[in-house]
This record gives C-alpha cells, sequence and structure tokens, in this order.
C-alpha cells in the first residue's frame, strides 16, 4: 500500500495510490492500524493535487557510514555501531519542491540518495526480532548536505540542518523488504548512485532497534539509513532524483537562495 500525503482547494488530506489515482481516505495513517476498516473519500488523479512530504515528523534520525562502499569511498573503517546524527523537522519538503542552496554559507552542497524508514506506533528499547511492528512503511530520502561546512565543523548540525536539506517523498510504501531493494540517485537524468540496500552494515531492523534504545520514536518519526556510495556535489538550476525499488521517485530541484551577502556576523 502507498500512503500519500496532498493538498488541493487549500485542503490538505492523506491518501492511498493506485495505478495514478489518489483515493483520499478518512483517518491519520499514524492513528492506530492504518490498514484497517480504510474508507475512501473521494478520488483525484496526480495531475489534479499537489502532493506533499508524505510525512510530518517530529524528529529525523539519520545514520552515517551505513553501506560498505560508501564508508571505502571516504576511506573511513566501518563502524561498530550506527552512527547517529540528526536532521531538524524544519529542513523537510516534499516532492517537486525547491533545494534552497545556502550560498551564503557554504559552497559545497551534495546529494545523499537513501532509503527512509517511517515509525508508525511508539518505540522503544525494541528488540531487533520486533522492529517491524514500529514500522508503517518506506520512503525516498534525499539527505542534503554541506559538505564544506560538515569537515569544518566536525559535528554535523549545521551542514545537515538548513531548511529544505531533507527531501522526503514521494508516498510511504508498507510492502517491501527493505533489506534488499536497489536505490539510485540521478542529476540532470545522470546516474551518480546505484546500489542495493543489501550492501548496509546494518540493516533496517536493527538501526530500528538501536535507535530506539537511545530516544523514543514516535509515529511518523523517520529514520534515515545513509547512503550508497557516489555522493556528489549539486549546484543551483540542478535537477535530483532519489529513486527506490518498489516505492519510486522523488525528484526535487536546487535554488540559490536569495541570500547575496554573510548575514551572520560575530556580536551583530
Amino acid at each position: 500500500m502507498k500512503f500519500c500525503r496532498f493538498s488541493t482547494d487549500d485542503r490538505t488530506s492523506y491518501g492511498v495510490i493506485e495505478g495514478g489515482v489518489i483515493h483520499e481516505i478518512d483517518k491519520n495513517p499514524f492513528c492506530g492500524n492504518p490498514t484497517d476498516d480504510i474508507k475512501k473519500a473521494g478520488k483525484w488523479t496526480l495531475e489534479d493535487v499537489r502532493l506533499l512530504a508524505p510525512v510530518v515528523p517530529s524528529k529525523i534520525v539519520a545514520i552515517g557510514l551505513n553501506y560498505k562502499a560508501h564508508a571505502a569511498e571516504f576511506k573511513k573503517a566501518l563502524p561498530e555501531e550506527p552512527m547517529l546524527f540528526m536532521k531538524p523537522s524544519t529542513a523537510v519538503i516534499g516532492p517537486n519542491d525547491e533545494i534552497i542552496y545556502p550560498t551564503h554559507m557554504s559552497h559545497r552542497v551534495d546529494y545523499e540518495g537513501e532509503l527512509a524508514v517511517v515509525i508508525g506506533t511508539t518505540a522503544k528499547d525494541v528488540p531487533v526480532i520486533n522492529a517491524p511492528e514500529h514500522i508503517l512503511g518506506y520512503t525516498c530520502f534525499n539527505d542534503v548536505t554541506a559538505r564544506d561546512l560538515q569537515g569544518k565543523d566536525i559535528q554535523y548540525t549545521r551542514a545537515k540542518g538548513f531548511d529544505t536539506f531533507a527531501c522526503v517523498g514521494p508516498c510511504i510504501e508498507t510492502d517491501i523488504d527493505p533489506r534488499n531493494v536497489r536505490i539510485e540517485t540521478f542529476l540532470n537524468s545522470e546516474k551518480k548512485q546505484d546500489s542495493s540496500t543489501a550492501d548496509m552494515i546494518f540493516d533496517v531492523f536493527e538501526l530500528v532497534s538501536f535507535v530506539s534504545h537511545v530516544m523514543t520514536l514516535l509515529p511518523g518519526d523517520i529514520i534515515a539509513t545513509g547512503t550508497p556510495s557516489g555522493v556528489g556535489k549539486m549546484r543551483p538550476g540542478d535537477r535530483v532524483e532519489v529513486r527506490i525499488e518498489g516505492i519510486g521517485s522523488l525528484v526535487n530541484t536546487v535554488t540559490e537562495a536569495k541570500v547575496f551577502k554573510k548575514i551572520w556576523t560575530k556580536g551583530g
């Protein structure tokens, strides 16, 4: 099942995508069992609506260096435990929204195509074997990163936390095996990343369990599970697409921030 969130006539609704048609539903998929007693309240074509980010998370927990080839790409040793960092909910944008390039602070902004886990029910101290019970589904994610700031700051908050740096969508797919799906990223239609989630160091269920032993995961929260090798820079005017088998494509364009000088100075 493909859950989506969309707007039309200044109204925001949840729906299920079937054969290119959105069936509006009468319930929030994060309340109770989302597949029980769904009532379809209307029908829309994809052309008639604006798809939004399919989820509004309270937090985004992201994983660094979780693909073997990506660790090799950056000449890093494989981590012994998942490496966690956070992205703010204010960074979230949806399909076809613009990534704002913060030229006032950064001169190297990269794409990072990822599989994202969407939490369905509250998860705290969850054993790996029970992790699937707390997952609603999966979506495409672009962990946009100001690479120059990541190296400069050591910590990742600024490099990963700009508004528009968490691209999510186009839907939440409930029926895939996240341990072996193809993930691709295209920049201006040129393939840059092509891998399988089978190359993950820690699989989806291990990640849900690990994170839940650190912090409580709430319905709608996202775990971005790391990026394969092939990350690279974007520029204003570029078009980036994250495509994941069984889910679909998340497309965003890059635009320059409407700021033409440094806007922060010490003591100012």
